[in-house]
């Protein structure tokens, strides 16, 4: 049964969510009414509640709408845009095709995807407006979705590329003592989760945000690189080569992004006014995340995560004998539990259950963990993936079109990638 604290949580939570949902009020103020509440009610103490401004990636996210500002500025993304659109502005599907692509294959490289959403996005938004797809148009929401949603769920597949991922890894090491390599999560994951699904979210951004770019001629003339431009280019590569070296190092990818912006906002040395930083930094979607971050905290402090994981072993049916029907109770657990911790909590959240899932369902206990990673990395909504969330900001995407993106994928995956999946562990000899 659940206590008095833990029911108001539960209530919270429900409430929070259900606005996130719906968008009947801005995303930035649910976050503010979510802290509100829950420091008037009590419901848990203020390093638990404001969390969030503490995480990484509260950090990293402010740090990239920073870098992102100045490479808008300084006009790099422009000139990015320039050599990259003649290749792909020949139709829609190419466009968007080529941006889902160039998405998935930085994955490889770079392993944060708030990282690779900080570099890609003032270049993608340029090359929009050189498509001829201004501010406010479907042509534009499609691109920026594409980022969001090929950096997000297709990065799923690759082991190191997102922090979920690693959850789930650090977390089945230290519970079971089960370590996957790199090739072998790669095989698993990437023919479906990875290259069908990348080809499927093409298609469905397509449909949603049809649009015409405008064709575009390959010009052989350019101005040189400026001063600045050359100065932000070094920056960028020591950021970036610092990101893929993290595991060496051992500075966290915010804190590298961090110095970055820093020197970014720098009087002389930077590139970036005041007034510049004031319009750059998206703080509306900070706070977002801040509260996405803050009530999967409050989930955790309160109990309800625990509490809503033993509910479900108490009602989860016995399959032994039907190994998709287990595959499939497997994935809807994962995706029940994205509701309530989003997707960076599911497999801290998930992982410690696998043993009773394998159990219960007969299938074996690596089979079940590596299910979660379909559920994880198909959010319902959009909150329950901050990636996406920041695209989203930074593209100036109304909630209402990441909404039936989300939902679309979503369904798509369920009915066509799941079966799919399905036969592919089965032929890999995942099910024993």
């Amino acid at each position: 049964m659940m206590d008095y604290p833990m029911g108001v949580s539960a209530l919270v939570t429900l409430v929070v969510i259900a606005l996130w949902a719906t968008s009947r009020l801005p995303e930035y103020l649910v976050a503010l009414l979510f802290f509100a509440a829950v420091m008037v009610l009590q419901l848990a103490p203020t390093a638990v509640v404001f969390s969030g401004f503490a995480s990484s990636a509260f950090w990293l996210v402010l740090s990239g709408f920073v870098l992102g500002t100045a490479i808008r500025s300084t006009g790099l993304a422009d000139r990015l845009a320039n050599r990259i659109l003649p290749l792909l502005a020949g139709s829609w599907p190419r466009l968007v095709g080529g941006v889902v692509a160039i998405s998935y294959a930085l994955a490889f490289v770079m392993p944060s995807n708030m990282g690779r959403i900080t570099l890609l996005m003032p270049i993608i938004m340029a090359l929009a407006e050189r498509a001829g797809l201004a501010e406010g148009s479907r042509g534009r929401y499609g691109l920026a979705l594409a980022v969001g949603f090929g950096t997000f769920q297709l990065s799923a597949s690759i082991l190191p590329a997102n922090v979920p991922n690693l959850v789930m890894s650090g977390a089945a090491e230290s519970a079971y003592g089960i370590h996957f390599t790199y090739l072998a999560y790669l095989l698993l994951h990437a023919p479906i989760l990875g290259l069908a699904k990348g080809a499927l979210l093409t298609l469905c951004i397509c449909w949603l945000f049809r649009a015409k770019p405008q064709p575009v001629e390959k010009t052989t003339e350019q101005s040189p690189l400026s001063v600045a431009e050359w100065r932000l280019i070094a920056l960028l590569l020591i950021t970036v080569l610092l990101w893929i070296t993290d595991s060496w190092h051992g500075i966290a990818p915010a804190w590298v992004g961090l110095t970055a912006a820093c020197v970014c906002l720098l009087p002389r040395i930077g590139f970036l006014t005041g007034e510049q930083f004031a319009a750059g930094a998206n703080i509306r979607t900070c706070l977002y995340v801040a509260g996405i971050l803050g009530l999967t905290a409050l989930v955790s402090h309160s109990g309800l995560g625990d509490w809503l994981g033993s509910a479900l072993l108490n009602v989860i049916p016995q399959t032994q004998d039907r190994p998709f029907t287990a595959f499939g109770m497997v994935i809807g657990i994962t995706t029940l539990l994205n509701f309530v911790v989003t997707a960076n909590g599911v497999p801290a959240l998930f992982t410690p259950l696998a043993q009773v899932l394998s159990e219960g369902s007969g299938l074996p206990l690596t089979t079940v963990l590596m299910t979660q990673v379909i559920g994880y990395a198909t959010p319902l909504l959009p909150y329950q993936a901050s990636p996406i969330v920041v695209a989203m900001g930074m593209g100036k995407v109304p909630p209402r079109e990441g909404l039936k993106l989300c939902l679309l994928l979503a369904l798509l995956t369920f009915g066509l990638l799941v079966p799919l999946d399905y036969l592919w562990f089965g032929l890999l000899g995942w099910f024993g």
